[in-house]
C-alpha cells in the first residue's frame, strides 16, 4: 500500500541517491517549503575520489564516509531512508523499493550515480573487480594483500612472479592513481616485512586501451603523468586492449603486433563507467531516451521532457552545459558537476514553486587533477588568464589540500590529514586489515 506523501500540505521532495549530487540537492533545499525523502541504498556518503585510498590501505572507511542521518540530523525537513529504488512510476508519480514498498511524491531528483562497465563482459567482474563503493575497495584490498601473502608460502619463481604482479586495467585518474599507489606499497611500504622475497620486485602493470593515459587532460599533462608513474616503477602500456581475463591472468591485444597472455593474480578494472540500471527503467516509465552509457537524456533544466516534475543528476545524467552565447557541450562525470546539478536541481525546484519559468544548467569547469603519488601529480585549472597547468611536489600538494578542503566534515579532514602526514614520514599504511579470508585468492571460479 502506497504511503501518504507527507504529514503536512507541503510538496514532498523524494531525491534518489546521497552521492555528490543527492546530497547537494538535499541541502540547498534545506530551508524550503517541502518535505524531503531522501533514499539510498547505503548508510552512508562516499567521498569516492578518495576510495582508492581505502582500497591501498592508506586510510581507513571512517575518514571517507560520513553517516546520512548524521549529516542531516538538523535538517528537519527531510527524512532518511536506507534502501534502494528498484523502479520508478512516472505516471502515478511514486517509487518502488526493493521490499515492495512505494514512495509517493511530488517533485523527484534522481542521482543514482553510476557503476562498473565491463563493455558487455560481465563474467570478468570476479576475477577483476572495479571500484565504486565501499565494499569494492574492502575486496581490492583484501585480494591486494592475500597476493603477497600467497607470495611469502609459494616456492616456484613461476608463480610467485604471478602472485606478485598486479594488472590496472584504465588510464583514468582512478586508474592512474591506484597503479601509482600499488608502486608504492610495494616499492616503500612492504620491504623488510617478508623474508622469502622481496616485495619490491612486484611487477606493477597499467593498461590502456587509448592513445594516452589521462585522456581528459592536455597531452603535455598526459606525457608527465605517465613519466612520473614509470618513474616510481610502473610499466605503462598504451594501445592495449584486455580481450580476456580469468582466474590466473588476461590476455592482452596491442594495436600492433600479436596478442599477449599476462600471468596475473590480481587485477584491478578502472575502465569502464555505465549508468545506474535505475536510469533505464525511468527512460523507459517517462517516455525519455537514454545513451550508449546508460545516461538518461535531460533536457537544459535537468528535466525530462513531459514530466518537468522529474529531474536527474550527476553520473545519471546525458546533460549538457548552457553558457550564454556558446554552443551547448557536454558534461563529465565528475564531482564538481554532480554538486552544481544538485544545487541547480533544488534551484529550479524552487522557481517551479513559486510559478516561475526555470533555468539552464551551466556548468563551471574549475579544472582536473590526477595524483600519481608521493610528490607527484598533475593539475590542469581553468583561470580567467587562461589553462593553469603543472605537474611534480606542487601538483602533488595542490591536489593533497583540494581533497581535504572537499571532505565531508571536520573530523574526516583532520583524521585523512593526520594520517597522510604520518605516512609521508613513515611510509607506512597502517590500514593493512584482512578479513573474511578465501581459501584461495584470485583461484578461477
Amino acid at each position: 500500500m502506497a504511503q501518504p506523501r507527507t504529514t503536512s500540505q507541503r510538496p514532498h521532495v523524494l531525491i534518489v541517491g546521497c552521492g555528490f549530487g543527492g546530497l547537494e540537492a538535499a541541502r540547498a533545499l534545506r530551508d524550503a517549503p517541502v518535505a524531503i525523502t531522501l533514499v539510498d541504498r547505503a548508510n552512508h556518503h562516499l567521498f569516492q575520489p578518495l576510495l582508492y585510498q581505502v582500497a591501498t590501505a592508506g586510510l581507513s572507511a571512517p575518514a571517507i564516509a560520513a553517516p546520512v542521518r548524521f549529516l542531516f540530523r538538523d535538517q528537519r525537513n527531510l527524512t532518511s531512508l536506507m534502501g534502494e529504488v528498484t523502479a520508478i512510476d512516472a505516471g502515478l508519480r511514486q517509487a518502488t523499493l526493493e521490499d515492495g514498498s512505494l514512495l509517493p511524491y511530488d517533485h523527484l531528483i534522481v542521482a543514482a550515480g553510476a557503476t562498473h562497465s565491463y563493455f558487455g563482459r560481465d563474467d570478468w567482474a570476479a576475477f577483476a573487480p572495479g571500484l565504486k563503493t565501499l565494499d569494492d575497495a574492502f575486496e581490492i584490498r583484501r585480494r591486494i594483500l592475500l597476493a603477497f601473502e600467497a607470495a611469502e608460502r609459494e616456492a616456484d619463481p613461476v608463480r610467485r612472479q604471478a602472485w606478485l604482479t598486479f594488472v590496472v586495467i584504465g588510464g583514468g585518474p582512478t586508474g592512474v592513481e591506484m597503479a601509482g599507489t600499488l608502486a608504492e606499497i610495494a616499492r616503500h611500504t612492504l620491504p623488510g616485512e617478508f623474508r622469502n622475497f622481496d616485495p619490491s620486485s612486484a611487477r606493477i602493470l597499467l593498461l590502456e586501451g587509448g592513445p594516452r593515459v589521462l585522456q581528459a587532460m592536455p597531452e603535455v599533462l598526459s606525457a608527465s603523468a605517465q613519466r612520473q608513474l614509470e618513474k616510481l616503477g610502473v610499466q605503462v602500456r598504451v594501445g592495449a586492449r584486455v580481450v580476456a581475463i580469468d582466474g590466473t591472468g588476461l590476455q592482452v591485444q596491442p594495436d600492433t603486433g600479436d596478442a599477449c597472455r599476462i600471468d596475473a593474480r590480481c587485477v584491478v578494472w578502472a575502465a569502464g563507467v555505465a549508468a545506474s540500471p535505475l536510469g533505464r527503467q525511468l527512460a523507459q516509465a517517462a517516455g525519455a531516451e537514454t545513451d550508449r552509457a546508460g545516461r538518461v537524456l535531460v533536457q537544459p533544466d535537468l528535466s525530462l521532457a513531459g514530466h518537468p516534475e522529474i529531474t536527474v543528476i550527476g553520473d545519471l545524467a546525458a546533460a549538457r552545459s548552457h553558457a550564454p552565447g556558446k554552443e551547448p557541450r557536454p558534461v563529465p562525470g565528475v564531482s564538481p558537476a554532480a554538486k552544481q546539478m544538485g544545487r541547480t536541481a533544488a534551484a529550479n525546484l524552487r522557481r517551479r514553486l513559486r510559478g516561475e519559468p526555470t533555468q539552464a544548467f551551466r556548468y563551471r569547469d574549475f579544472g582536473n587533477l590526477a595524483t600519481i603519488g608521493r610528490n607527484s601529480a598533475v593539475v590542469d585549472l581553468a583561470s580567467p588568464l587562461g589553462p593553469l597547468r603543472f605537474s611534480g611536489y606542487w601538483a602533488w600538494l595542490f591536489w593533497l589540500f583540494a581533497h581535504v578542503y572537499f571532505l565531508i566534515g571536520f573530523r574526516n579532514r583532520l583524521v585523512v590529514l593526520i594520517d597522510w602526514a604520518s605516512a609521508y614520514w613513515s611510509r607506512q599504511r597502517y590500514a593493512r586489515v584482512i578479513s573474511d579470508i578465501p581459501p584461495q585468492p584470485g583461484k578461477d571460479g
